[in-house]
């Protein structure tokens, strides 16, 4: 019990503080309690002063602790109301995170699809300038030739030192030349156009990856916002519910106790005459009762540990040939996972990105893989596989912040390498609800790893795979 308990009649009750939530945000309205309601069974006076406690009697103060307790109850059913709503909108909450982390997953792919068109671009236009600049120095070349013999008067060329076959020779291959020179700069000036088309395609493209970018960052920063917003509204309801059950479990405590009180007088003055009979029948029933019990824990000793001995010879067997179909199943599975590309359609990963380890494949540790390594861009959201709770999140030893979900049917997720985790233990998450963010720097790896009652499975062949697939 609190404190109080050494007096029945001077227990000093406080009211609970009572905090509004901010509001549900982009101009919903929340629903909230009255709070003139609220304010008047919250402000009830619950603090007895010494004097009075003096002068009052059990059953006085009885009356008066139930009256504070159908006080409390009343404020009870209003938050069970105000909860239904807070639920609703915490489950539209979810949908709207579901439907922001598959936008941004989507919105990552196009990025990364604009990122990979405009590395090319860029490629093309650096070759497309660099023969350009080829073709351009041996044309140059070529007209300063043509220029100089054009200069050379004929008198000039008829006592030049090579004798004027070989000076009428080189005119004529240069006369030759000049059609062709004509050709290479016309396809010269075509290039050029085709580089320009080229550059305005990659201006183009550059500032679609801009926008592209832009959108990402305003996706990101909108599922931030509704995940504070989600974990507010869940810390602001139980905190309410926890107080005002505290203070129900104080009042219930203290009206139990002058129950006690009373009914333990009243039974002392009826019960006087005919206690010592009572003992000795409670002691004579007792002594044949632990007889009876000790006899039966005998027996019941004996048939245990025959049972127990059949019970280990059947699971020695059964563990030997289930190893032994383990193993062919997990050489089975490691084959099949080699040979798949990627995961099956429509199954859902925690985080977009290209799987570098599959199951079943040799790590980076040499060790073989009990789940898949997925490498993630920077900073991306990641999701809840499927509906669970949320059993550990934290650090643990050497994999950093890891989160274990409990699903349906003896499923667990286990999933490492955040950056940051948005949820808590407790916590019950949707399908594809988000549930933290990769690291934001650098291509980081996210693990996962998906087990049935214990033994770890394909994650790449989802929840529908067969009972006891894996590996130990």
């Amino acid at each position: 019990m609190g404190a109080g308990r050494d007096h029945p009649a001077g227990v000093a009750l406080l009211p609970l503080p009572v905090s509004r939530p901010q509001g549900a945000g982009r101009g919903r309205a929340f629903p909230w309690r009255p709070a003139l309601l609220t304010a008047t069974l919250l402000a009830t006076p619950l603090v007895v002063s010494a004097a009075a406690a003096q002068t009052e009697s059990p059953g006085q103060t009885l009356k008066r602790v139930e009256q504070d307790l159908q006080t409390d109850k009343a404020l009870q059913r209003q938050l069970d109301r105000q909860s239904q709503t807070l639920q609703k909108e915490l489950d539209e909450l979810r949908d709207r995170l579901v439907g922001l982390a598959d936008q941004e997953r989507a919105q990552e792919d196009e990025l990364a699809h604009l990122e990979e068109s405009l590395t090319a671009l860029e490629t093309q236009e650096r070759n497309q300038a660099e023969k350009l600049e080829g073709e351009r120095q041996q044309i140059a070349a070529l007209l300063a030739a043509l220029q100089r013999v054009a200069r050379i008067p004929p008198e000039a060329a008829l006592a030049r030192p090579d004798g004027p076959v070989d000076t009428l020779r080189s005119a004529l291959l240069l006369r030759d030349t000049v059609p062709a020179l004509r050709a290479r700069a016309d396809a010269l000036a075509q290039a050029l156009t085709r580089l320009a088309e080229t550059r305005e395609t990659l201006q183009a493209q550059r500032t679609r990856t801009y926008a592209a970018r832009l959108t990402l960052i305003d996706r990101q920063k909108e599922i931030g916002q509704l995940v504070a917003r989600r974990e507010e509204l869940s810390r602001q309801t139980e905190e309410e519910r926890q107080q005002v059950a505290q203070r129900t479990a104080r009042l219930t405590g203290q009206a139990a106790d002058l129950r006690q009180l009373m009914d333990r007088i009243e039974a002392e003055r009826r019960a006087a005459a005919a206690l010592a009979a009572k003992r000795e029948a409670e002691r004579l029933e007792a002594e044949r009762r632990e007889a009876e019990r000790r006899l039966a824990e005998q027996k019941a000793a004996e048939q245990k540990l025959a049972e127990q001995k059949a019970a280990e010879q059947r699971q020695a067997e059964q563990k030997l040939a289930e190893q032994r179909a383990n193993e062919q199943r997990a050489r089975a599975e490691a084959e099949t996972a080699r040979a798949a590309p990627s995961a099956p359609a429509g199954e859902r990963l925690p985080v977009g990105g290209r799987v570098t380890v599959r199951y079943g494949e040799a790590d980076r540790y040499g060790a073989t893989s009990r789940g898949v390594t997925i490498q993630a861009r920077a900073g991306s959201t990641v999701v809840s596989p499927q509906a669970g709770t949320i059993v550990f999140a934290g650090p643990f030893r050497g994999y950093g912040q890891i989160l274990i979900v409990e699903h349906s049917h003896g499923y667990h997720s286990l999933i490492a390498g955040f950056g940051r985790i948005d949820t808590a233990v407790g916590r019950r998450v949707a399908t594809g609800e988000p549930i933290g963010l990769m690291p934001a720097d650098g291509s980081p790896d996210l693990y996962f790893e998906l087990r049935r009652h214990g033994q770890p499975i394909n994650p790449q062949r989802g929840f529908g795979a067969p009972e006891g697939k894996g590996q130990g």
